[in-house]
């Protein structure tokens, strides 16, 4: 899916339908550390250590690097800025593509 580097939409500020510039933002995922279930709070636990069967914690196959991605393309949102007003202030949900913005 390609994007337009500019398109004309409602911008809330100016309150009329403006010339905005598309910018791509990074989701911004990061992997919680005090989440339930989380490798952080495990280790404080003390899970993966000691005898038996560690489940979730024990030890991997080796795997190829190939192998470990499973996912093509990052989530992207995208930002519109204001030609007028100078605002930026709207971000589209995160979507997967591939190839986003048009040269």
């Amino acid at each position: 899916m390609k994007i337009p580097k500019t398109t004309k939409r409602f911008c809330p500020y100016c309150k009329k339908k403006t010339e905005q510039k598309i910018k791509l933002v990074g989701t911004g995922f990061q992997r919680g550390t005090l989440t339930r279930g989380s490798k952080h709070r495990a280790k404080l636990r003390g899970l993966g250590r000691g005898i038996g069967n560690k489940g979730k914690w024990g030890s991997k196959p080796a795997a190829s690097k190939f192998k470990r991605k499973s996912k093509t393309t990052k989530k992207t949102n995208i930002m519109y800025t204001c030609k007028e007003c100078n605002k930026s202030k709207y971000q589209k949900k995160g979507i997967r593509l591939s190839k986003q913005i048009q040269e």
